[in-house]
């Protein structure tokens, strides 16, 4: 077997790759096919934990939240984040896999709290752990989550998947010249204003040393070529 680059590593899924080609919601073809490349990693013997997003679900709201408190629709988001966790844990499930939803709010009644040694033990004992309800605070985004909890449970990099399969020069849907970057420095992403996280994760990856990988989840095979250490997408690092 082909011996992965990495041992632990945080996958920071959007709540918008769960639509597939749907309006919002979760596309249940969209949310088998990630499940299955996930279990091709965990098949590598890779400590996996995910953060998901929740703006599948948000979007289906969103025109009723217009003029909203935004603490409160923060809120809403993080139990957006909450279904779309327990989506995936169960989808998991169905194909052996065994995961466990930790939420930064309390809901006992569904899921488990989030518990950094608990947390660390699941992994170690080779569970695949979900990340719900982002920080548990108004303000944050689920990529300042996915960075928060990469950087407490020792992850060796993050995994923010996306649909573009890398970081380019300029928007490749907008600019038929744009050219993908292999590599680049955290500082190097700063000064050419590229998009990769909101500043708040960005800042806190690269204080943490965590270096970030950017690759597209649509596209079959990319998360195990990523954990693999092959070519795949973009590699954000000190």
């Amino acid at each position: 077997m082909t011996q992965p680059a990495y041992k632990r590593v945080l996958l920071k899924l959007s709540g918008e790759a769960l639509m597939g080609d749907d309006a919002y919601g979760i596309n249940r073809a969209t949310i088998e096919s990630m499940v299955a490349d996930v279990a091709e990693v965990a098949k590598l013997g890779v400590e996996l934990a995910i953060v998901i997003g929740g703006g599948n679900i948000f979007r289906g709201v969103a025109p009723g939240a217009q003029g909203m408190d935004r603490a409160t629709a923060d809120y809403m988001g993080m139990l957006a984040t909450v279904m779309n966790s327990l989506a995936l844990a169960d989808a998991m499930r169905q194909v052996g896999l065994t995961a466990r939803v930790m939420s930064a709010i309390g809901i006992e009644q569904v899921v488990e709290p989030y518990v950094r040694p608990k947390a660390l033990q699941y992994l170690e004992e080779g569970k695949i752990v979900v990340f719900a309800a982002g920080t548990g605070n108004p303000f944050f985004t689920t990529d300042t989550a996915a960075a928060l909890r990469g950087s407490e449970i020792g992850a060796e990099i993050v995994l923010k998947a996306t649909k573009v399969d890398g970081v380019y020069s300029a928007d490749p849907k907008k600019d038929p010249g744009a050219t993908r970057y292999s590599t680049i420095t955290f500082d190097e992403a700063i000064s050419k204003h590229l998009q990769v996280m909101d500043a708040t994760a960005f800042a806190l990856c690269r204080d943490q040393k965590l270096p970030i990988k950017v690759f597209s989840i649509v596209k079959p095979g990319a998360l195990k070529r990523v954990v693999l250490g092959d070519d795949e997408g973009t590699l954000v690092h000190l």
